[in-house]
Formats: C-alpha cells, sequence, structure tokens
C-alpha cells in the first residue's frame, strides 16, 4: 500500500503573500487534491525580527478567498487553524541538542563581530561567503569555558557539521537527478542563540512529525536541499520527495516585481479580479495540461493536475493576460451574480448622497449593459456613474462627432432633447424609430447623432 500524500504550504510571516507565495500554494494543494491526500497550513514564524503585523491574517485571507481549504491544524472557532512554529520550539531544541551529542553539530561561539569581519575579508579577497568552520573543532568546552563565553556575552548557536568531501545528491520529480559537492556546502546554523531554529532545522523536524510527503516549494531553495538531505539522514528521517517550482519572471525576463504588475493577491482582489479567474491564471504559471487548453475550472484543474506537467523553464508573469482572463469569466457570470460582485465596489466608488440604500434590482438591471467592458470590477464605477448622478463631469469635446464642429453639435443635441421628451416608452425600438429618422432632418451619419 502507497503512503498517504501530504503536502504543506509553510510561508512566513514577513509580508502578505505575492503571486509567487500563493502559486506553490496552489500547487501543493492541486497535487494534494488530485491524490486523495491532505494539505497543511503551517506558518513558520520563527524569524521574530521579520514578523509583519497582519501578515498571518493576510496569508489565511488569501488561501480562504480563493477556496484553498486546509485539512487540519488546531481548531479555531470551530474550524482548523494553521499550526505556528513558535508554539513548538521544544522538539527543535530537542533535534538540536540530539545533533550535538551525536556529533553531528556543534556550538559556535563566534561574535557578530568576528562574523562581520569574517565576511568582510572574503569580501576582499573575492571568496564565496560562507562560515569558515572557526569553532568546528574546539570540542567540548567545560563549564569554566562557556561562563566565560557567557560573561563576554556570548550565547552559542548550534551549526551542523556539514561533511567536507563526496557529494549530496537528490532525486526532484521536476529537475531529475541532483547532485552538488559537500565542499560547496557550508555549516548552517540550525538553532540561533535565542532558542528559536533556523528555517533549515524547523522545517525538517515539522515535515516529519507532520508525515508530509512531497515537498512542493520555489525553485530558490533547490540548493538548500543538499543540506536538507544531509540533515534528514543525521536525525534519521526518511526524507519525502521534493518538487521545487520554476521561478516566475517578468515579461523582460527580468525578477518579477510590482514594475510588472505583482501585487498581494489581496490586492488583486481589491481590484475587482475574481477569485475562478485568478486561480485559472495562477495554475498556468509553470504548468500547462497541453498546447492549447487555457480556462479550467477548479474541479478540472483538480483532475489534471500532475507534477511531471509543471515545466523547468521560468513562468512569465502577464498582466494583460490575467486582465483578459479576468474579462472572460465576468462575461461568463450570470446578472444575479455579477450583481452581488459589483455592489461592494459602487458602494466604496459612488458619493455618499447616492449610495445608501443600493438597489439590487436597479444594479441587476444596468451590469448587463456594462458586462462585456469589464475587465476588473473596480471599473463598474466609472462605467455606470451617470445610472446613479444627475450631474456628471465630462468634457465637452467628446460629445463632439468626427467631421462635425461644436455649433452643429450643439444643435444635434438640443434637437434630440426635445424629440427624446416625446417619448413615451424608453426601449431599444422606440429610440430607433425616433432618433433615425431625426438624423436624416438634421443631415447627419446616424453614427454622428447617436
Amino acid at each position: 500500500m502507497t503512503n498517504p500524500v501530504r503536502t504543506r504550504f509553510a510561508p512566513s510571516p514577513t509580508g502578505y503573500p505575492h503571486v509567487g507565495n500563493i502559486r506553490t500554494a496552489l500547487f501543493a494543494w492541486l497535487f494534494a487534491r488530485h491524490n486523495g491526500g491532505s494539505f497543511i497550513v503551517r506558518i513558520e514564524d520563527t524569524d521574530t525580527a521579520r514578523t509583519v503585523e497582519g501578515a498571518v491574517e493576510g496569508i489565511l485571507e488569501s488561501l480562504s478567498w480563493l477556496g484553498l481549504d486546509w485539512d487540519e491544524g488546531p481548531e479555531v472557532g470551530g474550524r482548523y487553524g494553521p499550526y505556528f512554529q513558535s508554539e513548538r520550539l521544544e522538539r527543535y531544541q530537542e533535534a538540536a541538542q540530539r545533533l550535538v551529542a551525536q556529533g553531528d553539530a556543534y556550538y559556535c561561539y563566534c561574535s557578530t563581530q568576528r562574523l562581520e569581519e569574517m565576511r568582510a575579508e572574503q569580501t576582499r579577497r573575492r571568496q564565496a561567503p560562507g562560515y569558515d568552520r572557526h569553532c568546528r573543532d574546539l570540542g567540548d568546552l567545560g563549564e569554566t569555558e562557556k561562563f566565560l563565553w557567557e560573561l563576554k556575552g556570548i550565547a552559542p548557536v548550534v551549526r551542523f557539521r556539514t561533511p567536507l568531501e563526496g557529494k549530496t545528491a537528490f532525486k526532484d520529480i521536476i529537475w531529475g537527478e541532483v547532485e552538488f559537492d559537500n565542499s560547496t556546502l557550508d555549516d548552517m546554523v540550525l538553532l540561533k542563540s535565542d532558542g528559536y531554529p533556523t528555517y533549515h532545522l524547523a522545517n525538517i523536524v515539522d515535515d516529519h512529525s507532520m508525515e508530509i510527503s512531497h515537498v512542493i516549494r520555489a525553485e530558490e531553495w533547490l540548493s538548500s536541499t543538499p543540506r536538507h538531505v544531509l540533515l534528514y539522514r543525521a536525525l534519521g528521517y526518511p526524507p519525502p520527495q521534493f518538487a521545487h517550482m520554476p521561478m516566475i519572471l517578468g515579461p523582460d525576463r527580468s525578477k518579477l516585481g510590482k514594475r510588472h504588475g505583482a501585487a498581494s493577491v489581496i490586492e488583486y482582489r481589491e481590484q475587482g479580479y475574481l477569485p475562478e479567474a485568478m486561480l485559472n491564471f495562477l495554475a498556468l504559471l509553470g504548468w500547462s495540461l497541453d498546447d492549447k487548453t487555457e480556462i479550467f475550472s477548479r474541479d478540472e484543474l483538480i483532475r489534471d493536475f500532475s507534477l511531471e506537467r509543471v515545466s523547468r523553464t521560468a513562468a512569465i508573469f502577464n498582466q494583460e493576460k490575467l486582465k483578459w482572463m479576468n474579462g472572460l469569466y465576468i462575461r461568463n457570470l450570470d446578472a444575479d451574480d455579477l450583481s452581488q460582485r459589483v455592489l461592494s465596489f459602487l458602494d466604496a466608488g459612488l458619493p455618499v448622497e447616492v449610495k445608501q440604500p443600493l438597489s439590487t434590482e436597479y444594479v441587476k438591471q444596468i451590469v448587463p449593459l456594462i458586462q462585456e467592458r469589464i475587465r476588473e470590477l473596480s471599473e463598474v464605477t466609472e462605467l455606470t456613474r451617470y445610472f446613479f448622478v444627475d450631474e456628471l463631469e465630462y468634457q465637452g469635446e467628446l460629445l463632439i462627432a468626427k467631421d462635425i464642429n461644436r455649433e452643429t453639435t450643439s444643435q444635434a443635441l438640443e434637437a434630440a432633447q426635445q424629440e427624446l421628451g416625446k417619448l413615451a416608452v424608453f426601449d431599444t425600438e422606440s429610440l430607433e424609430d425616433l432618433l433615425r429618422p431625426l438624423a436624416a432632418k438634421l443631415a447627419l451619419k446616424t453614427g454622428q447623432l447617436f
């Protein structure tokens, strides 16, 4: 019997999740759902200095908006909350102490000043950066020596004793066989002086205790994986399967940034992107079913997703394609659904005196008129403002049609106003019957008058 599939999304709360973070979460979620497995959310909050207030809420809000539900965790208010590494410190400390006792790790007493001087010297000599293993062979310090270090205000960190020779190899589902020379790896810190673990130790201990079967993460962690493989071995843990997602680049093939339209997922929601469109778009950043299918429902993505179809080639983030896809999804909404979705945008964008209370039935009559033109729900206020306010601000020149002047335009508007006042029924047929003859009477083309 094969082991059940268990994946995880393990972000650090150092900011609101951007498209790259959530693309990783989506692929892990899709893989778990496709295989009938479990998806776990774990907040890696051990770097207390970089934790941003509100980031955890932003992470969970982004996942919930996209419908990326998770399967277990401590219960909070009748639903699962995420795991927090800051609540699991004891198990990391125990693992670090076990590694020291085995001889696979050691205490390092190097001060911050010494490490800074070491890095400066490496830079001056154009050497690769990395710890110089100064404390690797100090051996067990006696209580007196430890006391002297403490008097200097130096609390030790725990470093991994990386093998100096040989190679470390592992198989990646996307990248195939990967091999690193151990000589290129330094002795990484496992436990910081404040008792908090680094990512390298905490993620290994947690992935093992949570029985994670597949570690799906960004390509940037590929070079750290040999360190993790060595750590799995030292702790006696069977390693999971690894899959490192390709990078996401801007259209100019540079690192994705805000100049390319990249933003947090919450910002896209506030701009009026639909979660189903965002989900579809993110799924195509590095994965494809074939060379022609671009529109997928949630159920179709779950059915068709596989890690074998993830490309090694960097994915290109195309803001215009996202807008196009969002517009397509908007056009496929029925009037009731679209009306409900635009209410909050109208409420935020219209003047206070006209928006309370907004009639859903009135909005439902309006949205079909502009549905073909919307690519972001936030556009709805400008496109429909004249349905809600009596006086509009606009440039008069916009009313002057091609090949006619201001005077002719003014005369045509006055004539049309008089004729429109005679209408008993304001519908398409009545307008056609009234305005087409008026255009001929004014010696204008119908397009000019309309």
